[in-house]
């Protein structure tokens, strides 16, 4: 569905409030109307993706949850290169068209010249071919593969050329692990949803969602799939899987 269009469809049906589910999402309802309630129950980063004026004091019509994605992104290359000792060389799938991206390929690139890893940025626009990313993925062969932020991303597709080729996948996503992704290290999205109910709640009695602080998750959670680790010859480490929240057998 276009966001634009939805939010619009929304806005006209005078619903008491929007919950939505992106980052994305809410600023295309943000665009929409100025007096609905807006609720986010994720954002990547609701300040970088201008979507509130700071998280303590969001200000308009919007408030929520925002998930720390840019803050995770050295993180989750230094799970990679825990649970890979070996790891030289990994592609970045990043998208130039979001904010969040550029600013977690920022982030990841100082971590990668500390952890002595080469990074290799590979771009995914939405008006551009997924064909072509995928062939210089082919032709590249890198060790690893670190999925960034990229709204509409195929990910499906992207997790199955990774499976066919033996590459190894880290996202923030963790509702996309069972689908073949290695590793995730992310939010807790069920816990971050349910706890919108909060906001909704405080709005439907009369608070103001600009009066409303943008909340930060407290709970991260590190799935491991070891299936996928398996099918692609590689031992992880029990140092992480101790560490791990769930593993997927």
């Amino acid at each position: 569905m276009d966001l634009e269009k939805g939010a619009a469809d929304l806005v006209a049906a005078r619903v008491d409030v929007l919950v939505l589910a992106t980052g994305v999402a809410a600023l295309a309802a943000k665009r929409a109307t100025t007096t609905v309630p807006i609720v986010m129950t994720g954002s990547a980063d609701a300040v970088t993706q201008g979507i509130v004026a700071s998280l303590a004091r969001p200000g308009e019509n919007v408030t929520g949850m925002t998930t720390l994605t840019t803050e995770l992104a050295p993180k989750r290359l230094e799970i990679l290169k825990e649970a890979m000792p070996r790891l030289k060389r990994a592609a970045a799938l990043w998208c130039p068209e979001s904010e969040i991206s550029h600013v977690e390929l920022r982030s990841s690139r100082a971590a990668a010249e500390r952890l002595q890893i080469q990074l290799e940025p590979l771009s995914y626009r939405a008006d551009g071919s997924w064909n072509a990313v995928a062939e210089s993925l082919r032709l590249n062969r890198p060790d690893a593969l670190v999925i960034f932020d990229c709204p509409g991303i195929p990910i499906g597709e992207v997790v199955d050329l990774a499976f066919k080729q033996r590459l190894p996948t880290i996202s923030a996503l963790t509702y996309v692990i069972s689908s073949g992704v290695l590793l995730s290290y992310g939010a807790d999205a069920i816990a971050m949803s349910r706890h919108a109910a909060v906001f909704v709640d405080k709005i439907l009695k009369g608070a103001k969602p600009g009066d409303l602080p943008v909340e930060q998750p407290t709970k991260f959670d590190l799935v491991i799939n070891l299936k996928t680790a398996k099918a692609l010859g590689l031992t992880i480490p029990q140092s992480i899987l101790g560490r791990a929240d769930q593993v997927i057998e």
